[in-house]
């Protein structure tokens, strides 16, 4: 199993998971619960409830490199490009 937080500026905004089931985003409680919480993603609107995917969320796949970037950080990792979640967590680290 493999998890990244997310962070909307400096608040933990959820938890992006990749277990055997697939992919699961669920935004974190105080968060929610903030006046000024906003979505990570016009795509995934502020809930209670998970977002379950097969695949990695759209919103998070996109930040992945594409083309010579991504070739780049596949060798140095030495993950494959299938692995996205993986890529995310390397190239998307702060």
């Amino acid at each position: 199993m493999k998890q990244a937080a997310v962070y909307m500026y400096t608040s933990l905004a959820g938890i992006l998971t990749e277990d055997e089931n697939g992919y699961t985003f669920a935004y974190d409680k105080r968060y929610l619960e903030k006046e000024n919480a906003e979505a990570i993603s016009l795509t995934m609107p502020l809930t209670d409830k998970p977002y379950l995917n097969n695949v990695l969320h759209p919103f998070f796949d996109g930040l992945i490199p594409e083309g010579w970037l991504l070739d780049i950080a596949g060798k140095n990792w030495d993950i494959n490009n299938r692995d996205r979640m993986s890529l995310l967590l390397v190239c998307c680290n702060s």
